[in-house]
């Protein structure tokens, strides 16, 4: 009975014993804490710059010079040029439009007669009052005598202005019943036919110069810090002050380009957009394809040039104007910045940073003041 109950208290002491003899013998187990390793930042060195500003607009292409045919004679057409069609293209003193020339062609026959007869009155006259003059010298003639011939000579010279006048004026009406172009142009519209009578002052057709282009560009008031143009200058600009300006548009399939000027800008504010407007001029001469008129271009207009300017991509700014900046020990420390302008994807830094600086351009959820990193040059990323 007794080695019945002896037996398994004997196999549990010796259990029980070797299971503390393993946990005494057993080896320690210290814990590791792991070191946190530290985010992986793109960084870019500040290096200032001297920057080229530009402003960009856009507009619609308006002749440089535009204009109203409009005949000074009454008449009927007689004679139209093919130019004188919408879009007909015309050189400076072609004639555009022939009215009929028979009334003043008689008027001036008559302004012809007219003049003889007074310069054959006026020889009588002057010859009559000179002998008169030297009989009265001699005292063959009175005194009222010759003034009486003195004031027949005056009135017939006056007659002869008159005449010289009026065969002038019928030699202008008669030359003015042949419309020429006042200028190397385009037809914009005619409203004129053969066999119409036209009448004086009566606007025929407009034309405009092609030497020249000019388009309107809306800038912002903002914007106009950022070009070289003397505030308050009135009238045309002079040449040494007027910006250099790069129009663009797609036309025809392809994509086209002008260079110009900006000439002058417009003194008052558009009051509905708040907008001053700059004119943009392009000489026809001087590009590959002359620039069509009604033409919707793009503009790019050169600035000022502005010194120790740092350029860093718009992702690298943080709420409040501040960027991070890396420090020599890896961590980062918020900068306050000045910046000067935002130009499509970048921003401009006029002042906040010096040159040498590491400014973090990666995106951070949650940056800290003091946060250790590892900073990577941007331009180490692109070529691996």
């Amino acid at each position: 009975m007794m080695r019945k109950f002896t037996i398994p208290a004997l196999v549990i002491m010796v259990s029980i014993f070797g299971a503390v003899t393993l946990m005494a013998t057993s080896p320690q187990i210290e814990p590791n804490v792991p070191e946190p390793v530290p985010p992986t930042v793109r960084v870019v060195v500040i290096e200032p710059q001297p920057v080229q500003m530009s402003v960009q607009s856009q507009g619609t292409v308006a002749p440089n010079t535009e204009s109203e045919l409009i005949p000074e004679v009454s008449g009927r057409v007689i004679w139209m040029s093919k130019s004188l069609v919408n879009g007909g293209y015309f050189e400076k003193g072609a004639v555009l439009l022939r009215l009929d020339d028979e009334d003043h062609r008689s008027s001036l026959q008559r302004a012809k007669a007219t003049l003889t007869r007074a310069e054959a009155e006026y020889q009588h006259a002057r010859f009559e009052y000179q002998r008169m003059k030297s009989l009265e010298e001699r005292q063959l003639a009175s005194r009222s005598q010759m003034e009486n011939t003195l004031r027949a000579s005056r009135v017939a010279e006056a007659t002869l202005q008159d005449a010289r006048a009026s065969y002038e004026q019928a030699t202008r009406d008669l030359a003015r019943t042949q419309l020429k172009a006042p200028f190397t142009g385009l037809v914009r519209r005619e409203s004129v036919d053969i066999g119409q009578l036209v009448g004086r002052g009566s606007a025929v057709a407009t034309i405009y110069a092609s030497d020249q282009a000019e388009v309107r560009l809306p800038i912002a008031d903002r914007q106009l810090a950022f070009l070289n143009l003397p505030v308050g200058h009135r009238g045309e600009l002079p040449p040494d002050q007027q910006p250099n300006v790069r129009l663009s548009a797609e036309y025809a399939g392809q994509m086209l380009e002008w260079t110009g000027k900006i000439v002058r800008t417009e003194a008052q504010i558009d009051t509905s957009s708040r907008m001053v407007h700059v004119i943009a001029r392009v000489t026809n001469a001087d590009q590959v394809a002359p620039l069509s008129v009604g033409l919707f271009v793009n503009a790019d207009i050169e600035g000022r040039l502005v010194d120790d300017i740092v350029v860093l991509p718009r992702n690298a700014l943080r709420t409040g104007n501040r960027v991070l900046v890396v420090d020599d020990d890896n961590k980062l420390r918020f900068r306050d910045i000045e910046p000067l302008r935002f130009y499509q994807d970048d921003v401009l830094i006029k002042a906040g940073l010096q040159p040498g600086e590491r400014v973090c351009i990666s995106p951070m959820q949650t940056p800290i003041e003091g946060m250790t990193v590892n900073p990577v040059l941007n331009s180490e990323l692109a070529t691996s």
